[in-house]
């Protein structure tokens, strides 16, 4: 079995280094933003923008992707701070009593910058796109199986219809991965143009990419169509973002301490008090799956639930993530959501404390004895863990040092854990996507919906293989849980499913939680209102300012 090369829902860390002298040109949970107010707004300037990866295209179905898109295309709806679906570029919207269709209404007199409207076909256009051809997994795998078609009842009103009610569906699709695109300009030219300058309606437009260096955005004059959530109305106040790319946090942090930036994204927690002290400080905690050990059941020493169990008791990964992240991001027990998603099961989350006397009892029970050098063995073969993670690119360096505590923690019960590190490339590729390539791999999926449990865990078949079950684990019970839960209109009811499906990950400890994706900002002092949108804390700038 294969997987596709493309990877698309990690929030992604640098794998080559921008040397800092390239930058001269030029969690609590809630979306935190940059302090306002207190000086004279200057109109105009340039934000520099330290971020860490560099995607193959600006848009698509990768949180990197989502990141930048969000700068340039605008969505349908958008959620505030409190969970509410807000308007976009739809003003109001009406959902049929049977759940299986929304009729939205447009903003009239949109356009996207090439000049053609923002109308119900364009809508209707962009959502059959996400469905059957651009290649965006993540916007597909959110709305299947639930999407049906889309249809322009008039300039003004589009109609999405689904198979199934699907009461995720308005918050799903107020994450970046739905930024709605000019087809004119989409069918019109290269896949290279779009992917370099896709066209939207949003505050900015892209000006050039320098591949290797930096996105240089410029501002959208005619900009009319602000979400509900932005904090003034009219076109962008600043004239130019350029969104460089620094994989190193030493040299990124390095360029906000010396005015090289006016934003860094992904601040090294060793420089998290620093930053707090110095700048404005913005942490987010991103809903979804969080970074968690995917166990393989269908091959190798996690095929028995016994093992997997004492792998999740013998190691203190609360203190180990403590350690690496110096106190500043927060452990996450459980792996199937994390504290920042909607029905979060809290208890699911203190499952399998750490006790080694427990994780040697259960090794015992399975047969596994201890051996040379005290590493256990069954039947002639020891007892080891091949350990695949994405260097650089999934797990920063901060990351590869709580994978190296653990290791040691493993040992003391008879794990011989090997730590492979995996390049981007070799990820994409899918190197490292069989059953016979590893046995525990840490990864997540970034989504504002508990609905991602779908995405997840639906069990992979040779007719329909899920390539997102890493665990590569199938359970009737869960799929079943899941998907009432999906198509449950009575929210009580459908949080209590949701929780009910966290259950039944953790019971069968085929992923082990570790900590959530957490993403910390720091803003220079003289530039004010950055904030993050909720769904998957994509730093927003059409607001920002600087003061004298």
């Amino acid at each position: 079995m294969t997987r596709r090369p493309l990877r698309p829902r990690f929030v992604a860390f640098g794998s080559s280094t921008l040397l800092l002298s390239g930058l001269i040109s030029g969690c609590s949970s809630s979306s935190g933003a940059a302090e306002s107010g207190g000086s004279t707004p200057v109109q105009g300037g340039t934000i520099t923008y330290a971020h860490v990866q560099e995607p193959s295209c600006i848009f698509g179905g990768w949180i990197q992707q989502a990141y930048i898109s969000r700068q340039i295309l605008d969505g349908l709806v958008t959620e505030d701070d409190n969970g509410a679906i807000k308007p976009w570029l739809a003003t109001a919207w009406t959902v049929s009593p049977d759940g299986l269709s929304y009729t939205f209404t447009l903003k009239s007199g949109v356009k996207f910058t090439d000049g053609t409207p923002v109308d119900a076909a364009a809508i209707a256009w962009n959502f059959d796109l996400w469905e059957n051809h651009s290649g965006n997994a993540s916007a597909k795998v959110s709305m299947d199986p639930y999407y049906k078609s889309a249809k322009a009842l008039d300039p003004t009103h589009v109609k999405i219809t689904l198979n199934k009610p699907f009461p995720q569906f308005l918050r799903l699709i107020t994450q970046g991965y739905y930024g709605i695109q000019s087809p004119t300009a989409f069918k019109s030219r290269t896949r290279q143009e779009n992917c370099e300058k896709p066209i939207g309606s949003g505050a900015f437009k892209v000006k050039q990419w320098k591949r290797g260096e930096e996105v240089v955005l410029v501002k959208n004059p005619n900009y009319t169509s602000w979400p509900a959530t932005a904090k003034h109305h009219g076109p962008a106040i600043v004239n130019e973002v350029d969104w460089k790319f620094v994989a190193d946090g030493v040299s990124r942090y390095a360029s906000l301490t010396t005015g090289q930036a006016n934003v860094v994204y992904q601040v090294p927690t060793s420089n998290w008090t620093d930053a707090q002290q110095k700048y404005q400080p913005i942490r987010f905690i991103t809903p979804g799956k969080p970074v968690s050990f995917n166990l393989n059941t269908k091959q190798g020493v996690f095929t028995d639930k016994l093992v997997r169990q004492a792998f999740a008791y013998g190691a203190d990964r609360k203190a180990a993530v403590k350690a690496g992240f110096h106190g500043v991001i927060p452990y996450e027990g459980n792996p199937a959501l994390d504290q920042a998603t909607p029905d979060y099961n809290a208890q699911a989350a203190q499952a399998y404390p750490f006790d080694q006397a427990k994780a040697n009892a259960l090794l015992d029970r399975a047969g596994w004895r201890k051996g040379a050098a005290g590493i256990r063995t069954k039947n002639g073969k020891r007892l080891t863990v091949r350990l695949v993670y994405g260097s650089g690119y999934v797990l920063t360096k901060e990351g590869e040092t709580v994978l190296q505590i653990l290791q040691e923690q493993w040992k003391q019960t008879g794990f011989e854990v090997k730590l492979i590190p995996a390049t981007q490339a070799e990820g994409f590729s899918g190197k490292y996507s069989s059953p016979s390539t590893y046995d525990a791999t840490p990864e997540y999926w970034c989504n504002s919906s508990p609905a991602v449990l779908w995405i997840v865990w639906r069990p992979t078949t040779k007719a329909a293989p899920n390539y997102n079950n890493e665990s590569f684990y199938n359970n009737d019970q869960l799929a079943k849980t899941i998907q009432q839960a999906n198509t449950e209109q009575d929210t009580a009811k459908a949080g209590q499913l949701y929780q009910k499906a966290q259950q039944v990950v953790q019971d069968n400890a085929v992923s082990i939680g570790l900590y959530p994706q957490t993403s910390l900002y720091a803003v220079a002092k003289n530039l004010k209102n950055v904030w993050l949108e909720k769904s998957q804390g994509e730093p927003v700038f059409s607001d920002a300012y600087f003061t004298k």
